[in-house]
């Protein structure tokens, strides 16, 4: 099944898919409100407002798996990441990304290789893959490469629909 679509509900609990975002390039993360990584929304939004009318988006799929880092209600995730980070990117319910009960979106994500060739389970909270306007998982980081590192800027360069 190609990722864009694949059935999904929003933070706010309706139906989606990524497919729904339009044809864009996206950077999915897996993230948590009490991580030591947290502070990569600020930079993961400061993203989204570089390259959002570009046809690109940050996505974001809450997880709880590691270390019990995301423990909130889909209200709690909002409220928290509204007021402290201003995250104007979508969100998406809070899923498994690991384990028997790992999300089909994740089931495509992980097959993807590291720039070291390493592919499988996620890792931590925050690990990002890129995926080009055809739906093509085109790039892993893993969660302690800054979201704007100049590797990920240029990949997310290198996918941008041509204007």
């Amino acid at each position: 099944m190609a990722l864009a679509d694949i059935e999904l509900r929003t933070l706010a609990g309706e139906p989606a898919t990524l497919g729904g975002l339009g044809r864009k390039a996206l950077l999915i993360v897996n993230v948590a409100s009490k991580c030591g990584l947290t502070p990569q929304y600020a930079a993961l939004e400061r993203l989204q407002e570089r390259f959002g009318d570009r046809g690109f988006s940050v996505v974001g799929f809450p997880c709880n798996q590691f270390g019990g880092q995301e423990p909130g209600t889909a209200e709690e995730i909002a409220t928290f990441c509204s007021a402290t980070y201003g995250v104007s990117f979508p969100m998406f319910d809070k899923i498994d990304v690991n384990g028997a009960d790992r999300h089909p979106v994740y089931r495509e994500l992980v097959q993807a290789p590291d720039a070291d060739g390493q592919s499988g389970d996620v890792q931590w909270n925050f690990e990002k893959f890129l995926v080009d306007t055809e739906g093509a998982v085109v790039a892993r980081f893993r969660p302690r490469t800054d979201p704007e590192a100049s590797e990920v800027v240029t990949a997310i360069e290198s996918v941008l629909p041509a204007a």
